[in-house]
């Protein structure tokens, strides 16, 4: 469900925007020369290789470019709202 954001840093954004989509890579590489040596698929990553963790999209501000995890936009628009509701 979409939800409003507001930019968590300049506190005016409310309608500009980059939505990052983030597409995680697992790879073996050459530590000397940085070439990729493998590329691994979810279901094989090895025994000391974690799967990424990290959030599906990150979020940045089309006006003063701070990149954030998307919940910190959603919870900057959801905190603004309660504050106006109170007064």
């Amino acid at each position: 469900m979409p939800s409003p954001y507001l930019c968590p840093n300049c506190k005016t954004n409310k309608t500009r925007f980059n939505i990052i989509e983030q597409k995680p890579k697992s790879v073996k590489m050459n530590p000397q020369t940085g070439e990729v040596l493998e590329e691994f698929g979810e279901d094989n990553l090895g025994p000391f290789h974690l799967p990424y963790r990290g959030p599906e999209r990150k979020v940045q501000c089309g006006v003063c470019g701070l990149v954030e995890d998307e919940q910190a936009f959603i919870k900057r628009a959801e905190y603004m709202n309660n504050q106006k509701k109170s007064f």
